[in-house]
């Protein structure tokens, strides 16, 4: 397991592309809000910007490229292709608008956000998620796009994919935290060479006030959060914490002067927190 020692530490992927392994996320910042986030998130140290099509912000994040002092290639930027473009002439489309929005020339990386799952499309889903996928190949081998992956795929998704494709996902996004943790798609990822990363890292309010996890904190003299995210990356995830709050940001990235012993970890992985806000990706219907 690669171990990670500084807010720019970097992972590497399966095909040798370096990315930093603590990322800032934009979900549900707006376009006039977002620009300045991510001033901040840069000025704090932050090099992995995540976004999405579906976000509604790449125009906001495009901005703050254009207005910060780093140059493109000391930032890395990922989009995704969302479900009302999935197939590979609407994935090709939508990948152009992402660019365009951003004012970028090229995605370091891009992912499919949601698995095309049988509740919706039945026998098609497997070939509605291979001609995505073929787009993103595609891109990849055109040099459009550094790296490429998938978002909230499970083992059986994944499974279909690899014997569709001529490339194997590099990533795979999903909701990881205490109280939600997806040990069996982590575990498949990780023996097929897959980087996990993790959105909603820090779980819900319920998770930050679990008792556990404060007794953990409090031993350390961090805050719940710092745990959540400690506890990410000591199972080799990549969390992508988002707060719009510059001290937030900085304190997100400040987890790196403490470590979690094995009986810990087991604990937080213990606690099961099901709440409406986790989703399965083969009940959404979305």
């Amino acid at each position: 397991m690669q171990e990670l020692t500084s807010l720019r530490s970097p992972l590497k992927l399966a095909n040798g592309v370096e990315i930093p392994g603590l990322g800032y996320g934009t979900y549900k910042s707006s376009n006039e809000e977002v620009t300045q986030a991510v001033l901040d998130a840069l000025a704090t140290g932050y090099r992995h910007i995540d976004t999405a099509a579906y976000y509604g912000n790449q125009k906001g994040i495009g901005e703050a490229l254009q207005q910060t002092d780093l140059s493109r290639e000391d930032i890395f930027i990922t989009s995704k292709v969302w479900n009302t473009d999935r197939g590979y002439d609407q994935t090709m489309a939508a990948f152009e608008k992402t660019i365009a929005e951003l004012g970028v020339d090229y995605l370091d990386l891009y992912l499919i956000h949601w698995p095309a799952n049988r509740k919706q499309f039945g026998d098609q889903a497997r070939k509605i998620n291979a001609d995505t996928w073929r787009a993103l190949e595609d891109l990849y081998q055109a040099g459009r796009v550094r790296a490429i992956g998938v978002s909230n795929f499970m083992p059986n998704h994944l499974l279909e994919l690899m014997a569709d494709s001529r490339i194997k996902p590099m990533i795979d996004q999903i909701e990881y935290h205490p109280g939600w943790p997806q040990e069996a798609t982590r575990r498949f990822c990780q023996r097929h060479g897959i980087l996990v990363e993790a959105w909603r890292p820090l779980g819900t309010k319920v998770a930050l006030e679990n008792p556990l996890i404060q007794e953990i904190a409090d031993k350390y003299q961090h805050s719940p959060a710092q745990v959540c995210l400690r506890w990410s990356i000591q199972q080799g995830l990549l969390p992508l914490p988002k707060s719009v709050k510059p001290e937030r940001m900085k304190a997100n990235a400040d987890i790196f002067d403490f470590a979690l012993t094995e009986d810990e970890m087991d604990v937080i992985s213990s606690i099961r927190i099901v709440s409406a806000k986790n989703q399965i990706p083969d009940q959404v219907d979305f």
